[in-house]
């Protein structure tokens, strides 16, 4: 299982939220790439980039800090967050990032999703964020009429490989992981999943690699020191 240890964006600097929302904020760090380079540090092969400003308005004022990550770092680098065309997933792949997360737009235009698919195949994965059992969109502000098992496997019949599952409800909040969900679904699908949301010491860890899951993303934990991350990648492995 990998890790993908987490920075979300907002003003060009490293924050989190609590359980996706934006008035409970807090700011880890004026300098993302400095964090992306402790990441590598501590023997990360991947990173998990959210733009939080992007995911509400369908911009990319943090493309600089992104490009950045990728350029001047190692790291197997993934955006998600306000991704709705193809000149932005263009964008990215040509700074060096090598994955792209439509969320909101893999709900709202499957003929977008499709045709990303089949021009980028799996430098395209979908963010499932899932709140009281449906799939939310908009930077969560929004409940989609899709259940997750239902998208997940609309995802799967239209081709694609990876999906990055969040409990909305645990995101953030350190009170472990939705692992009958991630177990559930691992089971019912032939996809990569990635859990996200939620993870909150080695113990988490070390069920999700139970369960066989492609990739988890470790977030406040790394930043409260609630997990090693060096501890964290070698229990994955």
């Amino acid at each position: 299982m990998l890790i993908f240890p987490a920075i979300d964006l907002y003003e060009k600097k490293a924050v989190r939220l609590l359980k996706g929302e934006y008035d409970k904020m807090t700011v880890y760090s004026e300098n993302p790439l400095e964090i992306a380079k402790d990441f590598e540090k501590n023997g990360a092969e991947c990173i998990h980039i959210v733009d939080l400003e992007g995911a509400k308005d369908g911009t990319t004022p943090n493309y600089d800090t992104v490009k950045a990550i990728a350029q001047n770092t190692s790291l197997f680098t993934e955006i998600g967050g306000g991704i709705r065309s193809m000149q932005v997933i263009e964008k990215y792949i040509n700074a060096g990032v090598d994955r792209v997360i439509l969320g909101t737009a893999a709900v709202n235009d499957e003929n977008f999703l499709s045709e990303a698919v089949k021009k980028y195949n799996d430098k395209i994965a979908v963010g499932v964020d899932i709140k009281d059992g449906y799939v939310a969109i908009k930077g969560w502000t929004e409940k989609s009429e899709y259940n997750c098992y239902d998208f997940c496997k609309k995802m799967q019949d239209i081709g694609v490989k990876t999906l990055i599952i969040t409990d909305i409800s645990k995101d953030g909040a350190m009170q472990g992981t939705n692992h009958e969900l991630y177990k559930n679904l691992s089971e019912k699908f032939n996809l990569n999943i990635t859990a996200s949301g939620g993870v909150s010491d080695i113990e988490d860890v070390k069920q999700l690699r139970s369960i066989n899951l492609y990739g988890a993303i470790i977030g406040k934990a790394y930043y409260t020191k609630a997990i090693s991350l060096k501890e964290a990648i070698e229990v994955a492995r």
